[in-house]
């Protein structure tokens, strides 16, 4: 076993003070707690340091029954705060373009709708003797 030194001792206060070991170390008799050494908490540390997802901006956790079984689902979303490489940069940036253009393009057919909605009602007829069906169907359901 290592002498106490003070370098010792202050590393050791800053194992125990670490939020996830102090939360494992809740869970357990006082004297079982005061009987670890620096050595066995870095080591527990590392060991459930790897299970740690850290706070999210969204934390969803549930179980879902499904007959006999019961299932479960995660959904997290936050900030990245991990090294992204430049692969997944890419990827990133195609999934970002096209949700900007479906994005543009849903809100580009809405207004289609809604000045075509408006150009009926006021009774323009670009095309004589041709509708496509939209102000009829408007009316009957909604007016």
């Amino acid at each position: 076993m290592r002498e106490i030194t003070t370098e010792n001792a202050k590393a050791l206060e800053a194992l125990r003070g670490d939020a996830s070991l102090v939360k494992l170390l809740e869970r357990m008799p006082k004297d079982v707690q005061q009987s670890f050494t620096e050595d066995q908490l870095s080591s527990l540390k590392l060991a459930i340091g790897a299970r740690t997802w850290g706070s999210h901006a969204v934390d969803v956790r549930s179980t879902v029954r499904f007959f006999r079984y019961r299932y479960y689902y995660v959904f997290i979303a936050g900030r990245n705060r991990r090294e992204v490489s430049q692969r997944e940069k890419l990827v990133a940036l195609y999934i970002q373009v096209m949700f900007v253009t479906g994005f543009v393009l849903v809100c580009s057919a809405f207004a289609i709708l809604i000045l075509y909605l408006v150009k009926s009602a006021l009774g323009i007829d670009i095309f004589p003797n041709f509708s496509f069906g939209v102000w009829g169907w408007f009316k009957e359901t909604f007016l």
